[in-house]
This record gives C-alpha cells, sequence and structure tokens, in this order.
C-alpha cells in the first residue's frame, strides 16, 4: 500500500513538472498569471493528497516534506531557466 501511495504522488509530481514544461516550450511570456494560479492549484492539490498519505501512515512526515521540497526546488529552477 505504502509503494502504490508513493507511485500515485509520483505521478502527480510528474503531471506538475509538465506543465512548467508546457510552459517553457510554448508560452512566450515566462511569467503569466493565470499559468501560476494553475500551478499554485495543483501544488495545493499534491500537498493534501500527501498530508492524507501521512494522515494514513502511508509516508513519513520527512518523507512527505522531501517530495514537496524536491518539486518546489526543480520548479523553481525550471521557472527560472524560463525567466533568463
Amino acid at each position: 500500500m505504502k509503494q502504490r501511495a508513493l507511485q500515485l504522488i509520483s505521478i502527480e509530481v510528474e503531471k506538475i513538472e509538465r506543465l512548467i514544461q508546457v510552459q517553457k516550450n510554448s508560452l512566450n511570456n515566462p511569467v503569466c498569471p493565470v499559468y501560476e494560479e494553475v500551478l499554485d492549484t495543483q501544488i495545493f492539490g499534491l500537498s493534501r493528497i500527501v498530508d492524507f498519505a501521512i494522515d494514513l501512515e502511508l509516508l513519513s512526515a520527512e518523507q512527505g516534506k522531501e517530495i514537496l521540497t524536491e518539486l518546489e526546488k526543480r520548479l523553481l529552477e525550471q521557472i527560472h531557466s524560463v525567466i533568463k
């Protein structure tokens, strides 16, 4: 069950990373309020999924924090590469 939870969370992380890649590849404007709102909503949703998995003891709090921290780090790197 724990492995399946990690797989599902990984799929959500990949979806969010693809959103950034789509903007990077197809939009001329690296800063788009609508796009940022969609991304914020997706990240919020992921954080709720992670919290739920922690509550069910499918993930430890440390694992959940690491997943979200790593995603935020990668997204910031990708966003900065778009802005440059």
